[in-house]
């Protein structure tokens, strides 16, 4: 890690075997954030703090303008995780070899279990276990754990989804810009 005084520090990206990171230049990947092997980063998204994204097995896909919070675990095993753009993975949440279409928000310390696919625009509530297999229609409002579908995203909570990504995109940006240490 580069901690040359007053610069930002360089994030933890590590090459196993040949499969390595990629990250776009606009992103933001916080210095304690970890990207191991086959994990591509696109224009706009950040990755927070203490989150760890383990491409050894297969790829991890993060579209453009998405936000992965502080200690999210994206770890896919037998198959790729792909995540959207616009999309919001909050604070200790855990994915393993899913697809997150566009604008989705996961919830706080929720679960996204493999082969699971959540439809463009859904909400996962916090704390709820999205069961391996599960087919989430788009702009569903899913809970629980299991997870159920409880109906659809709609007002207040479609326009909490929207600036989420928003202010990632906007706080990323002032990170990837300003943050020094000190």
């Amino acid at each position: 890690m580069n901690c040359n005084p007053g610069r930002y520090p360089r994030m933890p990206l590590v090459e196993l075997g040949e499969r390595r990171p990629t990250v776009h230049q606009s992103a933001f990947i916080a210095p304690s954030a970890w990207l191991i092997g086959d994990v591509r980063i696109g224009a706009g998204s950040s990755v927070w703090f203490n989150a760890v994204l383990r491409g050894e097995h297969s790829e991890i896909i993060v579209g453009e303008e998405s936000n992965l919070q502080d200690c999210v675990v994206v770890h896919p095993d037998r198959q790729a995780t792909i995540i959207g753009r616009r999309v919001t993975v909050a604070h200790g949440s855990v994915l393993e070899g899913v697809v997150l279409e566009d604008e989705v928000l996961v919830g706080i310390r929720s679960a996204v279990l493999e082969g699971a696919r959540v439809g463009r625009g859904s909400v996962i509530a916090a704390g709820s276990v999205v069961p391996a297999g599960m087919d989430v229609p788009p702009g569903s409002l899913v809970m629980g754990s299991p997870a159920t579908v409880v109906g659809g995203v709609r007002g207040e909570m479609a326009r909490i989804a929207q600036e989420g990504w928003r202010h990632y995109v906007e706080l990323g940006e002032r990170y990837r810009t300003s943050m020094r240490l000190i």
